[in-house]
């Protein structure tokens, strides 16, 4: 059925770091919602939400997928996000078309990673409500408070439990509200009933709930004066105070429970549409007006002009493309034009579907606050503004996700590079993470992304879906040569062989540059020795020459040249005779001006717990890295450092098998630098026996 209210809507991300059970939840969920009838499972493919056979054969969630149920007459979208780094910027991007979020914790102490810190600060800084779920209670040595605790320092977050634990590990059984100051209990078939708070619990549920009612009080001025009239709040109070704060985002309400026996998720629902605000209780949307380029906004109205943001491609190489989008403002009929307001152009929408794992539901229309996916669509990608074209807004794109790890792939049947090119572009329609390039130097096609597990899963969907295998290989190094000192040199051609001959001569001299500067060609001709046409034919084999350097046959940087001499004759010249001894005096000069081997260096930002800090910090230093510095982050190290590409092009794997798995780093180039000598030679060797090789 379609939404009509906008006050029904809720848009959940369910987020938390990889391993917590996002999904897991999700099928509880929807199983209480009347959505499914039966609880699926990631790991054997039954999974509501879709999985790709690459998340089954993982069992992790690699990209946001989608699901929606009805609770209590309120319509609420699931967005299950992926946890683990390489594939958290598919989360972080789609948490923009949440409304709240529920963020799963681990009943454990010390399991707060980096990735949760990216997905608690992406909320931050899309100021979206959250609760907090502690998770998987009926685990062996599982905590409520190690956790709440944990993530109170990580994340500098306000948590407020608003319900305790009836047991724990094989004595879990159910939890306790503290709002209502009663008991829910699980009754061994999915259910759950109210009962007596146990005795033996009931001063810590008091105790308990004294901490929230201080805490909440403090989301009202006129609760806070009332509890420090009477020293207490009525359970009605405590929830519109909850909800304030929640919505404010100065408190997260944190519950606890099992997906595995049910207990806690129904509560769960119910927290969730009572705390969580729905997008019309939300403020307006910031964007731009394309025409005059100055801030407006839209309100999360059904009477407003229709807006939305496409912040999802699903490609699939049969049923073709769908867009999904959240509606921001206003209503969107089926089979209506629409204007794509970044590209200036009209997309004419067929049907809209609600997203049911891999099925779609078809609805005739959707209003503000909805997420709803179109079929096929010309020219629009993820992160395009879709508006009514009488009333424009552009709101901003998707996040800019940084390259950390690079491979050059090569087609295994030949014929296969045109068809591989192809495909990966409409796979990067669907991960605009993924990066295609192709290499001016060394010819190769590099695919690159978060990380490597990030790029092994695509080549995996190249073969599934487009039917192209390819091998990847590490790339090859963009060396660089320059020259470190000056030298002089004269560069010749005389050729006589019946007819016109061929005659050029030229004096250059090749200077240093400072790093970093460039080419500088500098023409020193007095008295007419060359004549003024042929000048920028010196200047042309100068360049030309420098495409390969004198060592290793890598282009030059770096260098000026200067031509101060030469000689002509008046039949005999010409262009191409110039352009050809500008070059062999080129090279005879930078041979004799220390020739010198760069290599690229890269700034790193690599983000560890702190009892691993001292053994990555010992591997930058055999990868011949130099350390800038280490800044404390929400209990992790961050090491900024520089490192030499060649020395981290397979840094990925190694970083995870120091840490577990638990860092992560980002990756950017920054200058050339000298290769040492000892490498120099080996390089050299390499490239002398590739060009054999070849020939």
């Amino acid at each position: 059925m379609p939404v009509e209210e906008v006050g029904a809507i809720r848009n959940l991300g369910i987020v938390g770091q990889g391993g917590v059970g996002k999904t897991s939840l999700g099928e509880v969920m929807l199983f209480d919602g009347g959505a499914t009838t039966r609880v699926g499972r990631l790991d054997d493919g039954t999974s509501a939400f879709g999985p790709e056979p690459e998340e089954v054969r993982r069992q992790l969630t690699l990209t946001t997928s989608f699901h929606h149920l009805t609770w209590r007459k309120y319509d609420i979208t699931l967005l299950d996000t992926p946890g683990y780094n390489n594939f958290i910027p598919d989360a972080l991007n789609c948490m923009r078309a949440a409304t709240g979020l529920v963020f799963v914790l681990a009943p454990a102490a010390g399991e707060i990673k980096v990735e949760a810190e990216a997905l608690w600060k992406r909320a931050e800084e899309l100021k979206l409500p959250r609760l907090a779920f502690v998770t998987k209670m009926d685990r062996e040595r599982a905590s409520f408070d190690a956790p709440i605790e944990d993530a109170g320092k990580a994340l500098g977050a306000k948590l407020v439990p608003i319900q305790l634990p009836i047991g724990a590990a094989d004595t879990f059984r159910g939890v306790i509200d503290l709002v209502g100051m009663r008991a829910l209990v699980g009754k061994g078939d999915g259910s759950m009933a109210e009962e007596a708070i146990p005795a033996d619990l009931q001063a810590a549920a008091s105790e308990a709930r004294e901490k929230l009612m201080e805490l909440v009080a403090e989301a009202d001025d006129a609760l806070l004066e009332k509890y420090l009239e009477t020293g207490e709040l009525a359970s009605d109070e405590i929830e519109r105070a909850l909800k304030l704060g929640t919505a404010a985002g100065v408190l997260v309400p944190v519950l606890c429970g099992s997906a595995g026996t049910n207990i806690g998720v129904p509560p769960l629902l119910d927290a969730i549409v009572t705390y969580l605000p729905s997008p019309a209780e939300m403020g307006p949307f910031p964007g731009t007006d394309p025409k005059i380029h100055e801030p407006i906004d839209r309100r999360p109205a059904a009477d407003e002009p229709f807006s939305a943001i496409v912040f999802k491609t699903i490609v699939d190489p049969f049923a073709g493309k769908l867009s999904v989008f959240r509606v921001l403002s206003g209503r969107v009929d089926a089979d209506s034009t629409v204007l794509n307001v970044g590209k200036d152009v009209k997309e004419r929408l067929g049907h809209l579907f609600k997203l049911e794992g891999k099925k779609q539901q078809g609805v005739p229309h959707a209003i503000a606050g909805e997420i709803v996916a179109v079929a096929k669509l010309k020219e629009t990608t993820s992160g395009d503004t879709l508006a009514d074209e009488k009333a424009p807004i552009l709101y901003s794109g998707l996040l800019d996700v940084p390259i950390a790890m690079s491979f050059a792939i090569e087609p295994k049947s030949k014929g296969d590079e045109e068809k591989a090119t192809s495909a990966l572009h409409k796979m990067i329609e669907e991960d605009p993470t993924l990066h295609v390039t192709r290499d001016a130097e060394t010819h190769e096609i590099i695919l690159s992304g978060v990380g490597q597990l990030h790029v092994e899963v695509a080549v995996e969907k190249l073969k599934r879906k487009y039917g192209v295998e390819v091998a990847l290989k590490v790339p090859k190094v963009p060396y660089r040569e320059t020259i470190k000192g000056h030298a002089k040199a004269q560069g010749k051609l005389k050729k006589q062989s019946g007819g016109r001959g061929q005659y050029g001569e030229c004096w250059l001299e090749v200077e240093a540059q400072p790093r970093g500067t460039g080419f500088e060609f500098v023409d020193a001709i007095v008295g007419g020795v060359i004549p003024r046409q042929f000048i920028p034919a010196v200047e042309k084999g100068v360049r030309e020459a420098m495409n390969e350097g004198v060592l290793a046959h890598y282009p030059m940087v770096d260098v000026k040249v200067t031509v101060y001499d030469g000689s002509f004759h008046t039949v005999d010249s010409s262009e191409m005779a110039f352009k050809i001894a500008a070059s062999l005096g080129f090279k005879s000069a930078v041979g004799q001006a220390k020739p010198v081997l760069l290599e690229p260096v890269m700034n790193m930002e690599i983000a560890v717990p702190d009892e691993c800090m001292g053994d990555v910090i010992g591997d930058l230093n055999s990868r011949r890295g130099r350390v800038l510095g280490v800044d404390p982050k929400s209990g992790s190290q961050v090491i900024r450092a520089q490192v030499p590409m060649a020395e981290v092009l397979k840094y990925a794997p190694d970083l995870r098998s120091i840490t577990s798995g638990r860092g992560s780093f980002t990756m950017a180039f920054d200058h050339y630098d000298e290769v040492p000598a000892h490498l120099t030679e080996k390089i050299v060797k390499d490239s002398e026996a590739a060009r054999a090789a070849k020939s």
